[in-house]
């Protein structure tokens, strides 16, 4: 029995192929591919072209993974991550910050292939969910947020993600603070840290914040630097943060705000380890 299929909010990108590479009456190729990106994992949507073409003459999907250059825009080796009946998949055991690139084929009840589908290309990051942060002038011990501290070594290890600090230190990426109003705000603090609001509607969900913001530059194609300014915290949108790895490279976190009162907001948030990479989310 095939199984049920969960809603999907991607981006998808139309197939240009439909060249079948095996012998017999191969399945359509499938039609499109995307992306979410998770916590040391990928999860996988593609089109059901190939089933629903010919429901009688399917049999599965193949779906596999490779190593990606970011830099040169090159994938790796194509290697079988496992099969599905269903036209989503996730890719776990993978290390965070590292690129990797995806695709899919269809197989038929006589074992002929089809063709691959588009290719797709994710970074896993780290994220974590309901976390809680005080406005400054209600408990100042935990008003600041930072969304990596390096120890050091330039490795991003799990304690180092998510830290929350004192308003008042300087080593942090903002703080909370309240205005007469009782309003909440992100204040950047440290240097190489900006904050920009994702969308000027709200987000479902934090998975709907997807490729970092390029702010228009002063020349064609430039991304100018995010705002140092505060922003208003609100309840369902996203918000990204471009921040200093200390090596000369920009690294990018997301936030979806999920609650804010006068006294604490709760948000959710996600990083990017990979160096100059502005993929967060959904691909």
């Amino acid at each position: 029995m095939r199984g049920f299929r969960a809603p999907v909010l991607f981006l998808l990108i139309a197939a240009c192929s439909y060249d079948h590479t095996a012998p017999g009456n191969a399945p359509d190729v499938p039609a499109t591919l995307s992306s979410t990106t998770l916590d040391h994992a990928i999860a996988l949507s593609w089109s059901d072209n190939s089933y629903t073409f010919d429901p009688n003459n399917f049999q599965n999907y193949r779906v596999f993974s490779t190593t990606y250059d970011l830099d040169n825009d090159l994938c790796g080796e194509w290697r079988l991550e496992g099969t599905t009946v269903a036209p989503e998949f996730i890719v776990g055991a993978l290390a965070n910050g590292v690129p990797r690139c995806f695709t899919v084929s269809a197989v038929s009840v006589t074992g002929a292939e089809s063709a691959q589908s588009p290719v797709r290309s994710d970074t896993p990051r780290p994220d974590a969910r309901n976390v809680v942060v005080y406005p400054v002038q209600v408990r100042a011990d935990s008003s600041g947020f930072r969304f990596w501290d390096d120890d050091g070594d330039g490795q991003v290890e799990d304690g180092e993600l998510g830290r929350i600090r004192a308003g008042a230190a300087t080593d942090i990426d903002f703080f909370v603070d309240r205005d007469g109003t009782g309003s909440l705000f992100f204040n950047p603090v440290r240097g190489g840290t900006g904050v920009e609001l994702y969308d000027d509607v709200p987000v479902e969900d934090l998975t709907s914040v997807d490729v970092a913001p390029c702010i228009a530059g002063a020349a064609p194609g430039e991304c100018a630097p995010y705002t140092t300014s505060p922003i208003q915290a609100s309840p369902g949108f996203g918000y990204v943060f471009e921040t200093d790895g200390g090596d000369g490279f920009i690294r990018y976190g997301a936030v979806r705000v999920t609650h804010v009162g006068q006294n604490f907001l709760i948000l959710d948030w996600a990083f990017q380890t990979d160096r100059g990479n502005p993929e967060l989310l959904v691909q």
